[in-house]
């Protein structure tokens, strides 16, 4: 078997490096030729411009309260999720003939339970009959794996690795996301902690930590690694070169440990990662379970919950926003890997691991993997929640700037576009409808945030501006702003599941605040407009650095703090 090739962004072949300037220039060029072309239409050609705005404006009403009705149906995965006795799950699941008797002699005690309540015990029944539903669902789950049980594996058998990359991330950060694999109900002698530092943090804070969390975290774990990277030439400073080397080095382990590699299952976490407790058993009972698991990324629901109530408004608007994509995009088949997510380590070893000359390491893996199986490989969401940091500098306006910068490295992920371009569409054996949705799905998610708010905001209203008197006297100039206002307003319906979703999500309120901060929750929401427009800039600069072919050098690593 050839080993596999994936397209190398910064080749030099004359050829490959002319289609890999003239895809990845796409993007950009659409952005601008948009926000500039709304300029010159207005002048030229209102009418058209005006159609344009109109149409766009009805696309993105539809976009968004899809976006909103889905977000809601992700958070009550994610609430069914966490009620969930996973544990129990991946433990029973081997023999799902007797689970399922067993979970049968269950509902019947419910049944029995509830005859014997009060008739006025409404919420008691109520709750009752909630767990029944649940366990009927889990009943039916249970049942369809009867004929496939010969392929369900031993939980006994996996090893969970969890790689913690770090480039100058104090322990008090690191510590509380190791201590929620400890805090766990999976095992842990059946899990290790992968430790991936750089050598390029200076050298006594970098052994002062790893010294602090070997002797925190010592003997808790089945191992605890730490690996060292330092950047060679052809690599980029970033956190895949950085979890590559650390890949590597545990493939060394594990072969002195006579460890099969499709037992390890390897979890690409952030270092602030704090995992819902029953996250591992999930992901196991979901791993064992599925005949096709090699195929299978898996992704937990990102949260920014870690300083959620420490940080400014503008960064929770921002970060709560990019949690309620992850909630909508659980509920799609055509989630993306993104932050923190789970792969099988033999896939991960099958593929090369990621790309060491590319800033966005999160979702590449995901597109590499894609081509590496023709299309049939896809992400598997585990609904609980995983709690990472939201962005917080010493100062308000570090913290704006932070957030921007963020944003920014986030949108530089359509780096990923032309070179999953070029693997896609000259394999013959992934079929057009896939290679059509997957162009389609990365161009339009960056194109929106790119040019959405701009539209919205100021360029939709150039026709009326720029038109001319012949148009401004028109059924259409006339009738523009009457459409424009009443399809804004319908968008804005969006907001009506928006702001309760946010608010009956929030983490516990720190002691250290007032309970009238509660407040302060609810109103920065009239912030939403000036926040999707100032989102919008981030993504411009991405697709215009790379437009220029003035591409990022290093990984940009958001500074994490806390506040005491």
């Amino acid at each position: 078997m050839q080993p596999f090739s994936f397209p190398d962004p910064r080749t030099t072949e004359p050829a490959k490096r002319r289609a890999q300037r003239a895809i990845e220039m796409i993007p950009g060029l659409l952005t601008w030729t948009t926000l500039l072309g709304m300029v010159v239409f207005s002048f030229f050609l209102p009418v058209w411009a005006a159609i344009f705005v109109i149409v766009f404006d009805i696309y993105w009403i539809h976009k968004a309260l899809y976006i909103s009705l889905f977000s809601l149906a992700g958070q009550r995965d994610v609430v069914e999720g966490k009620r969930i006795n996973w544990w129990e799950r991946c433990q029973n699941i081997a023999h799902p003939e007797e689970y399922s008797e067993m979970l049968k002699e269950r509902i019947k005690s419910l049944y029995a339970g509830m005859k014997e309540m009060s008739f006025f015990a409404v919420r008691d029944r109520y709750t009752m009959k909630k767990e029944i539903r649940r366990l009927k669902k889990i009943q039916r789950e249970t049942r369809e794996l009867f004929s496939l049980k010969d392929q369900i594996l031993d939980w006994r058998d996996i090893i969970h690795v969890v790689l913690l990359p770090t480039a100058g991330e104090p322990a008090e950060i690191i510590e509380p996301a190791i201590r929620s694999l400890a805090e766990s109900n999976f095992p842990k002698e059946q899990m290790i902690v992968l430790l991936a530092t750089e050598e390029r943090e200076d050298s006594k804070t970098r052994l002062a930590k790893v010294e602090y969390l070997k002797k925190k975290f010592g003997g808790v774990f089945r191992d605890f690694l730490v690996t060292t990277h330092i950047v060679v030439e052809g690599e980029l400073k970033c956190k895949a070169s950085n979890a590559g080397f650390a890949a590597r080095e545990l493939m060394k382990y594990l072969d002195e440990h006579n460890i099969d590699y499709k037992r390890v299952i390897f979890s690409n976490f952030d270092c602030d990662s704090v995992a819902h407790r029953e996250y591992f058993a999930a992901l196991t009972y979901r791993y064992i379970t599925d005949p096709k698991r090699l195929q299978r990324a898996y992704q937990p629901l990102p949260t920014y919950h870690n300083n959620l109530w420490d940080t400014n408004a503008f960064v929770r608007l921002v970060v709560t926003g990019s949690s309620f994509w992850h909630l909508y995009q659980s509920t799609r088949q055509e989630m993306v890997t993104f932050s923190s997510h789970s792969e099988p380590f033999d896939t991960l070893v099958k593929v090369g691991f990621w790309p060491v000359n590319m800033i966005s390491e999160d979702s590449i893996i995901y597109w590499k993997c894609l081509a590496y199986f023709h299309g049939d490989y896809k992400v598997q969401p585990i609904h609980l929640p995983i709690s990472l940091d939201a962005v917080l500098a010493s100062t308000y306006w570090k913290t704006l700037v932070n957030q921007y910068k963020q944003k920014r490295r986030w949108a530089y992920g359509i780096e990923n576009f032309p070179v999953t371009m070029r693997a896609v569409w000259p394999d013959k054996l992934i079929c057009l409808r896939t290679k059509l949705r997957v162009t389609f799905e990365m161009l339009e998610g960056h194109y929106s945030w790119a040019t959405t708010s701009f539209i919205l905001t100021f360029l939709g209203w150039l026709p009326l501006l720029f038109g001319g008197a012949a148009f401004r006297e028109s059924v259409l100039a006339h009738n523009l702003p009457f459409i424009t206002k009443t399809l804004m307003t319908l968008g804005l319906m969006g907001l009506c599941i928006s702001i309760p979703m946010s608010l009956l999500s929030l983490p516990p309120r720190p002691k250290k605040y007032h309970w009238s901060r509660h407040f302060l929750m609810l109103f920065q929401w009239i912030l939403i407009p000036l926040v999707g427009f100032l989102s919008a800039f981030p993504a411009v600069d991405s697709q215009t650095r790379i437009l220029l072919g003035k591409y990022f050098g290093e990984f940009w690593v958001t500074e994490k703090m806390r506040k005491g």
